[in-house]
């Protein structure tokens, strides 16, 4: 694997204690700014109208066909992520950006304590997907969205990552919001994480010093042909096989 980081590299200046907490306490200042206005956004976002969609719209999970509602398992909100999928490709060419930030999402009970049912829709077929999905050990409900696209992502790019919330009412189905691109951010902490780092995320889109690292890889998601996140399930013996099963 190809090294990130080399000898030579730039760093802050040295300064005493008392400098350095003086600087913190003056971006503290815009990161309790940022904060709040994150809450604001947000509690605008918890009013934006709602539209009606199509409850019985067809998915395909373990047990064959469901529903949109049969989606919610009973509770009242889902968020369901639309993972990107190239049929019959390999998993090494599946979307690494997907894949990176579907591995993020494991526990779900804090979710569940709060009326909310987080699934994973593919944009692929069932099976091809499923396995895939058990070659990352992912545990979140999977369902294939392939032949619904055109109902659930109205007026949206297909074959586009996408976060999608809906509401239930009764036997009622709303969307009440949804995003795409940069915004699927939120399911991961690692981009969170490396933001407080003082290197950050490496990558050429950010505002960094002269002499700061930058990833050289073929992608920012990926290594030695492969999505970054995939190696340690291939290290451990898992097939990625996505024609012949589970490992």
């Amino acid at each position: 694997m190809k090294e990130v980081m080399s000898d030579g590299l730039g760093a802050p200046r040295v300064v005493d204690r008392r400098t350095f907490q003086a600087e913190l306490d003056t971006l503290r200042a815009r990161e309790k700014a940022h904060t709040r206005e994150g809450d604001a956004i947000a509690a605008d976002r918890r009013r934006l109208p709602m539209v009606e969609v199509d409850g019985a719209t067809q998915l395909i999970g373990e047990r064959g066909a469901v529903t949109l509602l049969d989606a919610f398992e009973g509770r009242r909100q889902l968020i369901a992520y639309y993972f990107m999928w190239l049929t019959g490709r390999p998993a090494a060419e599946q979307c690494e950006g997907c894949t990176l930030y579907t591995s993020q999402v494991r526990e779900l009970s804090f979710l569940h304590s709060r009326d909310v049912t987080y699934a994973v829709f593919c944009q692929g077929p069932y099976e091809e997907s499923a396995r895939y999905r058990d070659f990352m050990g992912w545990e979140m409900p999977w369902y294939s969205a392939q032949d619904s696209l055109d109902t659930l992502l109205v007026g949206r790019q297909a074959g586009m990552m996408h976060i999608v919330c809906y509401l239930r009412q009764g036997s009622k189905v709303f969307e009440t919001y949804w995003t795409t691109r940069r915004g699927v951010e939120t399911m991961g902490n690692s981009y969170a994480l490396l933001d407080l780092a003082v290197y950050g995320r490496q990558e050429a889109s950010e505002a960094s010093p002269a002499g700061w690292p930058q990833w050289k890889g073929e992608h920012p998601y990926r290594i030695d042909e492969r999505p970054i996140v995939q190696w340690p399930r291939v290290k451990a013996g898992y097939s990625d096989d996505l024609g012949t099963g589970r490992r």
